[in-house]
């Protein structure tokens, strides 16, 4: 079992750091002129360029530029690695599917780059609320990599710690293996970090002078609070109640005193090792770098969305014209849950019409002693869920007409005469636009389609597109190969392929 464990935990392994392949795994091919079925034409149409160039000091396995901006193959990877993390299926290697969700993910990471080059063109990084909320998230993670970084640090256990603790504390008919190492080493750890963090504020604060300056900080007081009142100061720098609102408004600081004042005094810990971290240079850190990146180009883009459809705001009016307009994709039609029995005569169906209303006979058995369909044994006549106009005429206005539990029929078709059982009915959804729920729906498509379109026009006619498609398919069959590699190497030697992971992990080539 364990040994199947650690198979399972070492395939997960492997697909989760192909993200990084395109950065570890040696020379990667050279871009060249592409081999899409679509034409030259349609995608100048799109705004897509059909010979990109390769440009200095862009990474290796750029799939596609937008602009200035650069989309990679290991971004895509990323993206539809971590639909494991939240419990999606992750599409399997060298499948359809997964090649059906690389576009898909590609063609979104155009559009949102495509939105934020455009926030970018009108200005909206000025904006006060993405600038404090920026600078906000700037110096959390700042904070938080100083204190992993110094005040923790890195926790080195020896061969000698571990054979140490192992003597003071184990038994020594207990035999020291691998497992056993681990578990010392972790507790070792564990230990030590705990032993930094307990004198981390101490240690933080030293030759930094701190107070808190408001003595009543009753929850009770908040709503005549000004955003401008001092409740603390760190080196003659006020902390207010604007800055301190969000930590001492949460539910655990909402219930005393005591807990908002060691709140406020999180706050002074975190701006400290803010400024510590920019002064040791860690804005540098490639971690930091990519985290703020990405956070900043996020919060840019849904600034700029949500601008946009807002400045859309359509009247009750237009949002009515283009439900009328859109009937058939708003509209979710009736459905029935249907049971078929299917046989050569109408005298047949008839005569087992009747033992089946007498209890005679019931609808499945009917069905799997009778019906001339191949596979009725198997599925006893049950095909699931029909919409309404989506069969035979005829049948379909036989099968609409009764309620569940209802038996109709005789009614021909090509393929012989039907008895029809609804097993279950759902009824129509969103036919009335005066409906709270409709009127909701529908105005979110048409925001949806004016987005979509707004996206659309930015293609064609305001930043160029390029993609390289020969690119994308030497990588994904690159992956594969080098997947297949793994698995192969696994099977003969697992500590060299285990010795590769940790290399990979650690951004070692």
């Amino acid at each position: 079992m364990t040994r199947f464990i650690r198979g399972i935990t070492f395939l997960a392994t492997l697909l989760l750091l192909l993200p990084v392949l395109g950065a570890c795994s040696g020379e990667q091919p050279e871009a060249t002129e592409t081999g899409s079925s679509a034409t030259t034409e349609e995608k100048a149409d799109a705004g897509i360029a059909s010979k990109p160039e390769r440009r200095a000091g862009e990474p290796l396995d750029t799939i596609a530029r937008v602009g200035d901006q650069v989309i990679t193959f290991r971004d895509i990877n990323t993206m539809i690695n971590s639909a494991a993390i939240v419990g999606l299926s992750m599409p399997e290697l060298g499948s359809p599917e997964r090649d059906t969700v690389r576009i898909t993910l590609l063609d979104k990471l155009i559009s949102a780059n495509l939105l934020y080059l455009d926030a970018l063109d009108k200005g909206v990084d000025k904006n006060p609320e993405y600038q404090q909320a920026v600078e906000s998230f700037r110096d959390a993670i700042l904070a938080n990599l100083y204190r992993s970084k110094v005040l923790v640090g890195e926790v080195e256990v020896s061969d000698e710690d571990v054979e140490a603790f192992y003597k003071q504390n184990i038994s020594a008919e207990t035999e020291l293996s691998d497992e056993l190492k681990a578990g010392i080493e972790a507790s070792i750890r564990k230990n030590r970090v705990k032993e930094r963090t307990s004198t981390m504020r101490e240690r933080l604060r030293e030759g930094h002078k701190s107070v808190i300056k408001v003595s009543d900080l009753d929850p009770g007081d908040d709503q005549v609070r000004s955003d401008d009142d001092v409740l603390a100061e760190l080196d003659g720098e006020p902390i207010t109640w604007g800055e301190a609102r969000p930590s001492l408004q949460r539910a655990h600081t909402m219930k005393s005193t005591p807990a908002r004042i060691e709140a406020l005094e999180g706050i002074i810990d975190a701006r400290l090792m803010s400024q510590k971290a920019k002064q040791a240079g860690l804005e540098q850190d490639p971690v930091f770098m990519a985290r703020f990146n990405e956070f900043s180009k996020t919060r840019l883009i849904n600034i700029h969305r949500g601008q946009l459809v807002e400045s859309w705001d359509p009247s009750d009016e237009e949002i009515k014209a283009y439900y009328e307009s859109n009937k058939d994709r708003i509209i979710v039609k009736e459905v029935r849950k249907v049971q078929m029995l299917v046989v050569g005569t109408e005298e047949e169906a008839d005569a087992l019409k009747k033992q089946i209303e007498a209890n005679e006979i019931t609808f499945h058995k009917a069905v799997a002693d009778y019906s001339i369909i191949a596979d009725a044994k198997k599925t006893l006549g049950q095909i699931g869920w029909v919409n309404e106009g989506s069969g035979f005429a005829e049948l379909d206005k036989e099968t609409f007409l009764l309620d569940a539990g209802e038996i109709g029929g005789p009614v021909k078709s090509p393929a012989g005469w039907h008895l029809v059982r609804v097993l279950d009915q759902r009824d129509a959804l969103y036919t009335d636009i005066n409906d709270e729920e409709t009127f909701k729906k529908t105005r979110r498509m048409y925001l949806d389609e004016k987005l979509n379109q707004y996206v659309i026009d930015l293609r064609k006619n305001k930043f160029p597109i390029e993609v390289e498609e020969e690119m994308i398919s030497r990588l994904s069959q690159q992956e594969i190969d080098w997947y297949q590699e793994m698995l192969e190497k696994a099977q003969k030697s697992p500590d060299e392929v285990l010795e590769q992971i940790q290399k990979l992990q650690k951004g070692g080539g």
